[in-house]
C-alpha cells in the first residue's frame, strides 16, 4: 500500500477513533452553531425573474440592459382589468375604477398607471401600467398592495395581470415554501427512517447529520450568491433542501448497513467502524463524485437558473458527504451498540447475505438471467413509448397549479381586449432609425398597434401590442417576425424584448441546454465509472440502463401529466430531470456493482452478484424510498414544473431501485459473466482474486 493511500485510510477512518470521534462531534456542534444564523436567509437571495435567468448574449437580456437609460428605467409592463359579471359598464362603475387607480398611483410610488380604455363590448375597462422593479420581493409587495386598493365593488371585480402580476405571483409561490419544506421533508425523513431501522433511537444520528449538513449547505450557498454571483432561484432553493435530505440520507443508510455487518464480525464497535468505513467510504466518495460531476456540467447551460443549480447541487452533495462520513459515524461510535436497540447485532451472530427477500430474489435471478433482463427490458421500453405524447408546451399561464389573480386576470383581458395589451412587445433601437423600424413593427401581422413612447442617449423605445395571447404560438411567431423585420433595417441596432420575448428566448436557450448537458453529463459518468470498475463493458451496460430508465420514466410521467390535466411540460423539466435521475442512478449502479465486484473477486461473478444483490438489495430499496419521498415534498408548490420534477424524480427513482438496479443489472452482469469487467483482469481470473 502506497504512503498516499494509508494517509487516505486514516484519513478516512478518522471517526473510528477513541479521541477523534469527540473531536469531530464537537467540530460539526461548533459548525452548527457558525451556520445557524444562516437558516432561513437564503430566500433573501434568490432571484426569481425570468430575465436574470437569460445568458448576457439573449436580445431579451440586452433590451432590459439597455432599458436602464430610459426615463422610467427597467419598469415591468402589467394591466389593471374590471369587469362586471352581470351586464355593461356604468358611469358609477368609470367612477370607481378611476378613484382606485388615483388612490393606487399615491399609495405605491413605483405604480404608474396609464389611461383608462373601455371595452369594445362595454362590459370592461382597463388601463396599463409600470412598475419598478428593483428585485422581485420588492416587486411582489408593491402589487400586493396595488390589489388591495383596485379590488373593485358592488358588481365589479378587478385583477392586476400582466407580465408584472404574473412575476409578482411566482415569486409569492416560493414565499415562505423553504421552511415550510424543510418541515415536510424532515418528518417524511424522520417516519421511513423508523420503519427501516425498527428502532426508537437509530434514526436520530441520521436526521442529525442531515440536518447539519443543510445548515453547511444553506450557509455556502449564500456566500457563492454573494460573492461569487450565483443565480439562486426559488426553485433550486427548494431542490437544495430536499438533496441534501435525500442524499444524506443514502449515504447514511450504506454506511449504517455496513456498520451493522461489521459489528458482528468485531467485538469492538471502533474496529467495526473503521471497517465498515474503509470499505463503504470509497463507494460513497465515488457515488457523490458522479453527482457532484454530473451536476457541475450544467454549468455549460445557457439559462443562469440551470447553471447557477450546478454549483449549488454540488454543494449540498459535498455538504451531505462531509457529514456522513465525519459526523455521522463518530456519532454512532460513540453511541455504540445500543443505538441499534431493541435489534442489536450481536458479534459472531448469523450474517445477512443468507436471509432475506432480496437474498431470496438474487437467488431467481440467476438462475435464470437471460429472460428476467429481457422480459425486464422489454417492459422498459414499452413504458417508453409514453414519450410519443410529451409535450414541452408549457407557458407561464399555465405555470400554475392553481390559478393566481394573474392568470384569472389574463384570461379576463383576453375576453375583452387585445390579447398581448398586458404584456407588450418592446424595442429599442437607434433613434435616427425609428421611422423604419417602427414601420417594420407594424407590418407585421398581429400587431394591433405601435408607438414610440421614450427617447434617451440616442435610443428610442417602442412598444407594440399584439391581438394574440403572450403565450400562444402566435406571439411568438410575432416576436421572430418583428426581429426579422427591424434586423432589416441597416444600422439600427435594434433590439426585440419584453416577457414575451424573454419565454421564447427561455425556451430556446433550454432547448440548446438539453443538447449540450446531456450527452456532456453521460460522458462523465461514464468516465467515472470506467475508473471505479476498471473495465469498459461494465460503464457502458450501466449506462445505457440508466438511459433506458430514464426513457421509461418520461414516457410513463408523459401519460401521468396528461392523466393530471396539465398542459405540458416545462422547457426546463427534462434536463433537470435527466441530470438528478442519471446522477443518482448511476449512485445505485455503484452501490451495487462496487459489492458484486468485491465479491466476485473472492466467489466469482455469479456468486458475488447473488451476495451482491442479496446486501444491498434492501439498503439500495430502502434509499430509493426515502430519495423518492423527500422529492415528493416538492410537488407542496403550487407550480406545475416543480410538481413535474417531483413526479419524474420519485417514479425514475422507484423504477430504478426497485426494477432497473435490484433485477435488470444482476441479471445482465449474470448473463454476460466475468466478461463484464473486461478488460480488467478479473475478466480473465474471476473468483481467483484477479484485478
Amino acid at each position: 500500500m502506497t504512503r498516499a493511500s494509508t494517509l487516505l485510510r486514516d484519513v478516512l477512518t478518522l471517526p473510528a477513533g477513541r479521541r477523534s470521534k469527540w473531536v469531530l462531534v464537537v467540530l460539526w456542534l461548533v459548525v452548527a452553531a457558525l451556520t445557524g444564523p444562516f437558516a432561513g436567509k437564503l430566500p433573501k437571495v434568490e432571484s426569481n425573474n425570468a430575465i436574470a435567468y437569460l445568458p448576457v448574449s439573449a436580445q431579451s437580456t440586452k433590451v432590459n440592459n439597455a432599458l436602464a437609460q430610459f426615463p422610467g428605467g427597467q419598469e415591468v409592463p402589467g394591466a389593471v382589468v374590471y369587469v362586471t359579471p352581470g351586464g355593461a359598464i356604468t358611469a358609477a362603475d368609470r367612477e370607481v375604477v378611476a378613484n382606485q387607480r388615483s388612490l393606487a398611483a399615491q399609495r405605491v410610488p413605483d405604480f404608474k398607471p396609464q389611461a383608462i380604455r373601455a371595452s369594445r363590448d362595454g362590459k370592461a375597462l382597463s388601463y396599463s401600467f409600470f412598475m419598478r422593479q428593483p428585485d422581485a420581493t420588492k416587486l411582489t409587495e408593491d402589487i400586493k398592495a396595488v390589489r388591495k386598493i383596485v379590488s373593485g365593488g358592488p358588481g365589479l371585480k378587478g385583477y392586476v395581470t400582466g407580465a408584472a402580476g404574473l412575476l409578482a405571483d411566482t415569486a409569492g409561490a416560493f414565499k415562505g415554501v423553504s421552511g415550510i419544506l424543510l418541515v415536510i421533508t424532515g418528518l417524511v425523513v424522520i417516519v421511513l427512517l423508523l420503519l427501516i431501522y425498527r428502532s426508537p433511537v437509530l434514526w436520530l444520528a441520521p436526521l442529525l447529520s442531515v440536518v447539519g449538513a443543510i445548515g453547511l449547505a444553506e450557509w455556502a450557498v449564500y456566500q457563492l450568491a454573494q460573492h461569487a454571483g450565483v443565480i439562486v432561484s426559488g426553485e433550486s432553493g427548494g431542490i437544495l433542501t430536499v438533496l441534501v435530505f435525500g442524499a444524506g440520507t443514502d449515504y447514511a443508510l450504506l454506511l449504517t448497513a455496513r456498520y451493522r455487518e461489521e459489528l458482528r464480525r468485531h467485538e469492538d464497535h471502533h474496529e467495526a467502524m473503521r471497517a465498515a468505513l474503509q470499505r463503504v467510504s470509497p463507494v460513497i466518495l465515488a457515488s457523490a463524485s458522479t453527482v457532484v460531476l454530473g451536476l457541475l456540467c450544467l454549468l455549460a447551460a445557457k439559462l443562469n437558473s440551470e447553471s447557477g443549480l450546478g454549483p449549488i447541487g454540488a454543494v449540498g452533495i459535498v455538504s451531505a458527504l462531509l457529514a456522513q462520513l465525519t459526523f455521522l459515524p463518530a456519532l454512532l461510535v460513540v453511541l455504540g451498540r445500543r443505538l441499534f436497540w431493541p435489534a442489536q447485532p450481536a458479534y459472531q451472530s448469523e450474517p445477512a447475505e443468507g436471509a432475506g427477500f432480496w437474498a431470496k430474489a438474487a437467488k431467481g435471478i440467476i438462475s435464470h438471467p437471460r429472460p428476467i433482463w429481457v422480459g425486464t427490458a422489454s417492459a422498459l421500453l414499452v413504458a417508453s413509448v409514453g414519450l410519443v405524447w410529451f409535450d414541452l408546451g408549457l407557458r407561464p399561464t399555465q405555470a400554475f397549479v392553481n390559478t393566481p389573480p394573474s392568470v384569472a386576470g389574463q384570461r379576463l383581458y383576453a375576453e375583452h381586449f387585445p390579447a398581448g395589451g398586458g404584456e407588450p412587445v418592446i424595442v429599442v433601437a437607434d433613434a435616427s432609425k425609428t421611422g423604419p423600424v417602427l414601420h417594420g413593427v407594424q407590418e407585421v401581422r398581429g400587431v394591433t398597434r405601435a408607438f414610440p413612447v421614450a427617447t434617451a442617449s440616442g435610443q428610442v423605445e417602442i412598444l407594440a401590442v399584439l391581438s394574440s395571447a403572450p403565450d400562444s404560438g402566435a406571439s411568438y411567431g410575432a416576436i421572430r417576425a418583428i426581429r426579422a423585420n427591424v434586423a432589416a433595417v441597416p444600422n439600427s441596432h435594434a433590439l426585440v424584448g419584453g416577457n414575451i420575448a424573454t419565454t421564447l428566448d427561455t425556451d430556446n436557450a433550454a432547448t440548446t441546454d438539453r443538447y449540450v448537458v446531456m450527452p456532456l453529463v453521460l460522458l462523465v459518468v461514464m468516465m467515472i465509472l470506467g475508473i471505479l470498475l476498471r473495465a469498459i463493458v461494465a460503464p457502458v451496460l450501466l449506462v445505457l440502463t440508466v438511459v433506458l430508465s430514464f426513457a421509461a420514466t418520461m414516457g410513463v410521467s408523459s401519460l401521468a401529466f396528461h392523466a393530471f390535466g396539465f398542459a405540458g411540460v416545462d422547457q426546463t423539466v427534462p434536463l433537470l430531470a435527466f441530470i438528478f435521475l442519471v446522477a443518482l442512478g448511476v449512485d445505485y449502479n455503484i452501490f451495487l456493482v462496487s459489492r458484486i465486484r468485491e465479491e466476485a473477486l473472492v466467489r466469482g461473478t455469479r456468486d458475488g452478484t447473488a451476495v451482491g444483490v442479496g446486501v444491498t438489495g434492501g439498503v439500495i430499496t430502502s434509499a430509493g424510498i426515502v430519495l423518492a419521498a423527500t422529492f415528493s415534498a416538492l410537488a407542496i408548490l403550487p407550480l406545475v414544473a416543480l410538481v413535474e420534477i417531483s413526479f419524474i424524480v420519485a417514479f425514475g427513482v422507484l423504477l430504478d431501485t426497485l426494477v432497473v438496479r435490484s433485477v435488470l443489472v444482476p441479471a445482465l452482469v449474470t448473463d454476460i459473466g466475468k466478461r463484464i469487467w473486461w478488460p480488467s483482469a478479473l475478466a480473465r481470473t474471476d473468483g481467483a482474486g484477479g484485478d
